[in-house]
């Protein structure tokens, strides 16, 4: 796992498939995940805290974008070393706390070889299910980042949100938004339940003030993020 810093109080935790981040409230002490990385990520979340100078205990909550094992799987075990309280919107949080199935995405012909490709670098097993969710709904105001509302952004599962911290200028994406590998492009999520959702999905992110833009999957963008993602929505056609 790599950490990397974007800015004073924001690292990226970047793992073989997915990426997960780290908000530093300086004035409390406390700590917010978002997201965290595939299954058998806890330890090493830790112990990226530990080098980091902080204790996994400083982390308050775990803020989870959407219920995709890449992004889910680290839940429990780094609540269980932490004791954080796990977030998430209350239509994907049954799938997290292992209730129900998640449904699987509705794939593009040219997305079943890339999906196959992130799979295999997947632990065997899925996560382990996170005993107690705390449920999130569109609007709520959590208690960090001078205020982090949450967006519901339906399209890549049903209950998929992002953060949005307006004192900072952050945006937390989860998987609505992507960055592709080798050119850093803003595009699209992939591995949608419902395309045409995702897709307004983003163009309401994209209609936010935002300053650093950082996705589920690929490079954050550090400056500029509100014109860089409404460029990208605008390249997208009409529904289809």
């Amino acid at each position: 796992m790599d950490v990397i810093g974007l800015l004073p109080r924001l690292h990226l935790l970047r793992f073989p498939v997915g990426q997960a981040y780290l908000w530093h409230d300086p004035d409390t002490g406390a700590s917010t995940l978002v997201d965290t990385g595939p299954p058998g990520s806890g330890r090493p979340i830790a112990d990226a805290l530990t080098a980091l100078g902080r204790s996994p205990s400083a982390v308050r909550r775990i803020v989870l974008t959407h219920f995709h094992e890449d992004h889910v799987g680290g839940a429990a075990e780094f609540a269980a070393l932490s004791g954080a309280e796990v977030l998430a919107h209350r239509l994907d949080a049954p799938v997290i706390r292992g209730e129900l199935p998640g449904p699987p995405p509705v794939f593009e012909d040219w997305e079943l070889p890339i999906h196959a490709a992130a799979a295999e670098l997947l632990p065997v097993g899925g996560p382990v299910p996170a005993a107690e969710v705390t449920e999130l709904s569109e609007g709520d105001v959590l208690d960090f980042g001078g205020g982090a509302r949450v967006v519901h952004v339906p399209g890549h599962t049903h209950g998929s949100i992002a953060l949005h911290l307006p004192a900072y200028g952050v945006l937390f994406t989860g998987d609505a938004v992507a960055a592709a590998p080798a050119t850093g492009a803003v595009l699209l999520g992939v591995f949608n339940l419902d395309r045409n959702l995702a897709l307004a999905s983003f163009r309401r992110l994209a209609a936010l003030e935002t300053e650093t833009a950082c996705f589920g999957h690929g490079d954050p963008v550090t400056a500029d993020a509100s014109r860089v993602l409404r460029e990208s929505a605008d390249t997208y056609g009409p529904p289809r």
